[in-house]
């Protein structure tokens, strides 16, 4: 076996490496491979963090939104210099541009093997209830052309949902070598303990930013259903405002909507966890493309029934009837419909949430996922 193996990893916030690439650091660090981890956004503590790990944090520079080829180019040229240093035997890229652009500078700096994977499409790629901007359209259409221009140099591109390979390669005509699909990227399960105490009186649940497409709206909507022949039920959102985002949740709205006891919104916690844990059911009405949400994988693992929507990601997440339901997107009703059942038929909330335990268990475990992710790398 070859010895001082390298390998460098190429995402963007060094947050996320921290929070949600940990493990797999760890398990490639005893696979005999030295780590290198480029990212994008970072703050020194981060960049400490993640040395910490026993890897070697690296910084570059990316456009995270938006595009400006020039910018492009010199970051991709600019990269493709350090990792040319570093002489790896494997890149590996995570999330829409640094696939595009990590790929495109590994493949300059004649890396011998470049894998991808595409936790979701997007924002550009999310279907939207009212017609699409034409700024939205634009950027979308260079996103397929760079993708058109940096997938096929892939040896594989790794998918976290079926559905996405078919959206974007198949419906694009885009050529891969090898195409996989992983499944939800995973928790460390001991970080979410099983939790069968439920509140006297149903309560839901949404945690995720207060973005349109995750269904802050329609949340709040079905709510306002509910309340009107239920007022004693409790309805909890967790999630930051996103002030600059189109179509989000405004403050005036939300506080409105507080005040009129339609939600209980506590502001940042830093124990999620236990707030899900203190509610009933977990509620996420979204439409964004995502790979598979995290914030599901937690409720699921904690023991909580879901309700999502039938759209790519969060279809992967429930087996309709048996650990939640699966609604229409954009129809407050038909998800006020399924929040009623439970109301009706309390019983079913710990039914159905230990089956979305189990599932956890078996789809979600992160010692497992990186197993077949590590599988997939060869490594």
């Amino acid at each position: 076996m070859k010895q001082n193996k390298k390998i460098v990893l190429i995402g963007t916030a060094a947050s996320s490496t921290i929070n949600f690439r940990s493990d797999l650091i760890k398990e490639l660090q005893q696979n005999s491979y030295k780590v290198y981890v480029f990212s994008s956004e970072y703050t020194s503590q981060e960049l400490e963090a993640i040395q910490s790990l026993g890897s070697i944090p690296m910084t570059y520079k990316l456009n995270r939104s938006g595009l400006n080829p020039i910018a492009d180019i010199k970051s991709t040229l600019a990269l493709a210099n350090e990792i040319r240093k570093i002489k790896p035997d494997l890149v590996f890229c995570y999330f829409s541009k640094p696939v595009i652009f990590g790929t495109l500078a590994a493949k300059l700096a004649r890396v011998p093997k470049v894998i991808g994977m595409l936790e979701g499409l997007g924002y550009t790629f999310t279907e939207q209830p009212r017609s699409i901007s034409r700024k939205t359209k634009l950027i979308k259409k260079a996103q397929i052309y760079l993708y058109k221009l940096a997938l096929p140099q892939l040896d594989k591109l790794i998918f976290l949902n079926p559905d996405d390979p078919k959206d974007l390669l198949r419906k694009h005509n885009i050529k891969v070598k090898q195409a996989e699909i992983l499944g939800g990227i995973g928790l460390n399960l001991s970080d979410y303990s099983f939790s069968n105490d439920y509140p006297k009186d149903i309560t839901f649940i949404f945690v995720a930013r207060l973005l349109a497409e995750k269904g802050i709206h329609d949340y709040i909507a079905a709510a306002k259903i509910v309340k009107d022949s239920y007022p004693e039920i409790k309805f909890v959102v967790l999630g930051a405002v996103d002030k600059e985002a189109l179509g989000a949740l405004r403050d005036s709205e939300l506080k409105q909507v507080v005040e009129n006891d339609i939600i209980q919104y506590p502001g940042h916690v830093n124990n999620v966890a236990e707030w899900i844990a203190k509610s009933s059911v977990f509620v996420l009405p979204s439409y964004y493309r995502e790979g598979v949400p995290r914030s599901i994988q937690e409720a699921m693992a904690i023991g909580r029934a879901v309700i999502t929507t039938d759209v790519p990601g969060c279809r992967e997440t429930v087996a309709n009837g048996v650990n939640g339901f699966l609604v229409e997107k954009w129809n407050p009703q038909a998800l006020a419909e399924k929040m009623i059942y439970f109301i009706e038929n309390p019983e079913k909330v710990a039914i159905m949430g230990y089956e979305s335990y189990k599932i956890a268990q078996k789809k979600f475990d992160a010692t497992e996922v990186n197993k077949r992710l590590l599988a997939i790398l060869d490594v």
